[in-house]
């Protein structure tokens, strides 16, 4: 049965490390209000959440330009880019039922998706092949409530897949409550025997109070207040501190398969994000439509006794025309119109990636990517009205790597890539609404030794080392009001070790019939090499915001009478929260339990289950505001909490 609920296996291909996390709708590790559990027992992989809705992807150190949000990380989703093309992604667009697995690709390990030094994450919701529907009903603290509902068709020559979600909850601490609701729709077509035409929709609704950082003394005396009044500005309760979400996604993609070895993958579509913003400074509005097209051409070719190779040539074009409002915030309402802005970014890949695997076991690797990316800047709140363009230089971004397979699955390889990542639309024009005019690209080379063991049967372990050098690094800042704003850091050296070890236990008509069980552990000797600001010189200072060391480990175990056990547990060490290394935050250990009991009464599968996070009640801070001025670095996690909740599911 645990084939059938979630699990996070290892993938090593042609020297490019991808971790794969599946997902059937049955148990995660937590409830499922959040993802972010089950991706935090991943390797090189961390995702925090500042407040309910509001979560930061870091993907080996990527969170230093992510005070919310997702950047420097492509995401797409059904091979649809989830990521605009001003460099931002909304990651809470996604609920547990719109996707069937995601895969997480690390740092430079891929030419394919054009910018992004943190990585890649690619995302699936496949329509199954039977006829099913499900229903799920559940609750837990602070007046957490959901519920989910998803139906799949399936024919001879077609397939689809409907799901909504509703989630909502009043939060841990004050002005943190948040509403989401979620639908996703996808269908596939056989045209014929080479072609088949997909169809994808993804809709989400939501709204999320943002409760502010506090300070260390605020954070001591009552983790679960917001952020208080402080000189002209007002609390966060005060000025209604809340984000406004909509956002929209729909495409279409056409695969052909010409002949036995030549065949093309091509998708176009469409998004429209709205985006309102209340916060103690100001009010932001955010009218963000965009579209795009991604296609490729794949030949795939074996001779011989083991002799292969897999070309791929390909392109992605992106482009957007958004507006941005900035205006006066009273009690929550937009007021008087501070700045009226215009922007347009075009974005554009063109890639080539070739595969030789050889009948010896050694396989060969190539890639090279063509990137250009321009935003054009128009305050029309200003007049004469002055166009503010933003081109930054053609990027070619090369990648080498070679492998070789010992016996089984057992292999080794080496990893040489180039990358690159321009500022975002967020980061030229962040909250204080003044654009930045001397940000430039990050740039970085990395290095990467890779090896898989499977040292016995259902049971591998997978170990990564590299060493990035990252050029002109993005660092995030926040001024006293909690805008924040962004500097070019100089270099970094981000160097790290990854080992993932996983074991399927299969034995039927035993007490316990099938289980996981995964352990995980990064180590990121993260440095500054040189970085000076105003003064300062933070030249061998570890990076803020991202843990030296973490370790999970995640399992569950099935029980030939229905019971079932799933537990995690999850630990960081200490954190620095600014470039001078002065503060940090104290280590913290988190535990998760859930028992539940499937049964199946005429053909109805029933789920029920009860469980905890946070079994240590530990009090910690998760999404740090890193270089906060004041020291408002602090967003409260919750403490111990509880959730119960009951599935069906039917079958035909």
């Amino acid at each position: 049965m645990a084939e059938d609920t979630v699990f996070a296996e290892g993938r090593f291909e042609n020297a490019m490390t991808a971790t794969v996390v599946k997902r059937r709708l049955l148990e995660p590790p937590t409830n499922k209000a959040t993802l972010l559990h089950l991706v935090n027992t991943l390797p090189g992989v961390r995702m925090e959440e500042r407040s309910p809705g509001s979560y930061r992807l870091n993907m080996r150190g990527s969170s230093l330009r992510s005070p919310f949000g997702v950047r420097n990380i492509k995401i797409y989703w059904n091979d649809i880019p989830l990521t605009d093309p001003g460099g931002n992604t909304y990651f809470n667009q996604l609920a547990p039922g719109s996707f069937s697995d995601m895969t997480f690709i690390k740092s430079t390990a891929n030419t394919s998706y054009g910018a992004g030094t943190g990585g890649q994450v690619l995302i699936r919701n496949r329509p199954a092949k039977a006829n099913e529907a499900s229903v799920e009903l559940y609750g837990g603290s602070y007046q957490l409530r959901g519920l989910s509902a998803s139906g799949n068709i399936a024919g001879a020559k077609t397939a689809s897949r409907i799901s909504y979600a509703h989630h909502e909850t009043d939060g841990y601490r004050e002005q943190s409550a948040m509403r989401r609701d979620n639908l996703s729709w996808t269908s596939e077509f056989k045209i014929s025997e080479k072609q088949q035409i997909s169809a994808n929709v993804l809709f989400t609704d939501m709204y999320y109070q943002t409760p502010g950082g506090l300070t260390l003394t605020e954070f001591q005396a009552n983790p679960r207040s917001a952020r208080p009044a402080a000189g002209i500005f007002p609390s966060a309760t005060d000025a209604k501190a809340a984000i406004f979400q909509r956002n929209l996604t729909a495409g279409i993609g056409y695969k052909n398969k010409f002949n036995e070895v030549f065949s093309n993958s091509t998708t176009v579509y469409g998004s429209y994000n709205r985006i309102e913003n209340s916060a103690v400074r100001n009010y932001e509005m955010r009218n963000e439509p965009h579209f795009g097209a991604r296609t490729i051409f794949k030949l795939e070719k074996k001779w011989g006794s083991g002799n292969s190779i897999d070309w791929q040539n390909g392109a992605e074009l992106q482009s957007g025309n958004f507006n941005i409002k900035v205006l006066g915030n009273r009690k929550g309402n937009a007021d008087t119109l501070q700045t009226n802005d215009d922007v347009q970014t075009t974005v554009y890949t063109i890639f080539s990636q070739i595969v030789f695997d050889m009948a010896n076991k050694w396989s060969y690797s190539a890639g090279l990517s063509y990137n250009k990316s321009r935003i054009d800047f128009e305050r029309l709140s200003d007049r004469p009205v002055v166009n503010q363009p933003f081109s930054f230089s053609t990027e070619l971004i090369p990648r080498l790597a070679i492998s070789k397979a010992f016996g089984g699955d057992n292999s080794v390889g080496v990893l040489i890539s180039k990358s690159f990542s321009p500022p975002t639309v967020a980061e030229l024009l962040p909250s204080t609404g003044i654009i930045n005019t001397s940000l430039g690209a990050e740039k970085g080379w990395n290095f990467e030794l890779l090896g898989k063991i499977n040292a016995l049967p259902r049971f591998n372990i997978e170990a990564s080392l590299f060493a990035f050098r990252l050029n002109n690094a993005l660092v995030q800042r926040r001024d006293e009001s909690g805008a924040d704003y962004f500097t070019n850091a100089g270099s970094t050296r981000q160097n790290g070790a990854e080992f993932f070890t996983r074991y399927n236990y299969v034995r039927r008509n035993s007490f316990i019939e099938t289980g996981w069980l995964t352990a995980a552990y990064t180590y990121s000797h993260f440095r500054y090499a040189e970085f000076e600001k105003e003064g300062n010189d933070f030249s061998g200072k570890v990076l803020p915001g991202v843990p030296s060391n973490t370790f999970s480990i995640w399992g569950d175990a099935y029980l030939r009478n229905g019971f079932y056990v799933i537990g995690s547990y999850y630990g960081a060490s200490s954190i620095f929260l600014n470039d001078a290394n002065t503060v940090s935050t104290r280590p913290y250990h988190l535990v998760t339990a859930k028992v539940g009991y499937i049964t199946t009464i005429k053909k109805v599968q029933l789920n029920f289950y009860a469980g905890a996070d946070n079994l240590l009640n530990q009090t910690y801070s998760l999404g740090n505001d890193i270089n906060a001025v004041s020291g408002r670095y602090y967003n409260a996690a919750p403490r111990r909490n509880y959730y119960a909740g009951a599935a069906f599911s039917l079958t035909k």
